[in-house]
């Protein structure tokens, strides 16, 4: 029987979760943070040198980690909004897809299907297949058959296109979540690096108003815990902490930092 999918059931009930981005194409990184504490980690095929043998690779390491006691599940941001994509990641095991640059309601639309199986008129676009990894490679005569039912679409708002047509895709159904990406949208709005302008402020608060009217959860990417603090304040649920690069170059800098300050 397929397993139920927290990710999306804590979407749909608004429940505030938090986790973190991977992109060292690591599994053992992977399975050390899925053992930390976090509801989700998402490894990430867009920005980091991820493949489909290590993001593979990285879902067993988070899987192996929840049978040892981790509450942890994994996601999956594809490179691109391609079906072919989103069904190879979903083949290896993810039930949760991030689509970056989703910019239109035909942008989210094209999203949603690509997850699905077709059945009953639903416009799905996914290839069928049992023999693989996500249906325990023909072992799990339920798969297909509930599959749909667990696929979880995470929306990237990443432009100021994206904002003009967010009350339209906040009111799809099967857009799971509203995700923020405010260095892109800065960069969209012709402020690059500053994400704190006044307009990337406006078009946050646009999303997450649009995100309250339909009644759809929101993310987003915090780069302090304070950040992060204040997000979860102003009702954000999905929040992503910062990433597995980052705490390791900071915490080699701190310990480099120590060290040159207990010698002296």
């Amino acid at each position: 029987m397929n397993h139920p999918n927290p990710i999306r059931q804590a979407l749909l009930a608004l429940t505030p979760t938090e986790g973190c981005w991977l992109t060292l194409a690591s599994p053992a990184v992977a399975e050390a943070i899925a053992h930390c504490g976090f509801d989700w980690l998402v490894v990430d095929m867009e920005h980091a040198p991820n493949d489909v043998d290590s993001t593979t690779a990285q879902l067993r390491a988070v899987d192996a980690a929840r049978a040892q006691g981790a509450a942890t599940h994994a996601a999956v941001r594809v490179t691109a909004n391609d079906p072919v994509l989103v069904k190879r990641a979903m083949d290896c095991g993810a039930q949760t897809i991030v689509f970056p640059n989703v910019d239109t309601v035909d942008d989210a639309r094209r999203a949603i299907a690509s997850m699905r199986f077709p059945s009953n008129g639903n416009g799905g676009l996914r290839g069928v297949a049992g023999l693989v990894r996500a249906g325990r490679y023909g072992q799990d005569p339920a798969y297909v058959a509930e599959a749909n039912g667990q696929a979880c679409a995470i929306l990237q708002i990443e432009s100021a296109e994206a904002v003009r047509n967010i009350d339209a895709i906040a009111a799809l159904p099967g857009a799971d979540c509203l995700f923020i990406g405010t260095a892109d949208l800065a960069a969209s709005l012709g402020h690059l690096g500053d994400m704190t302008h006044a307009a990337v402020v406006d078009a946050v608060d646009a999303v997450m108003q649009a995100a309250r009217t339909h009644g759809k959860a929101v993310g987003i990417f915090a780069n302090s815990a304070e950040e992060a603090a204040r997000y979860r304040q102003r009702g954000v649920q999905f929040i992503a902490l910062h990433s597995d690069v980052a705490w390791l170059a900071r915490g080699a800098r701190q310990a480099r930092a120590q060290f040159a300050a207990a010698c002296a």
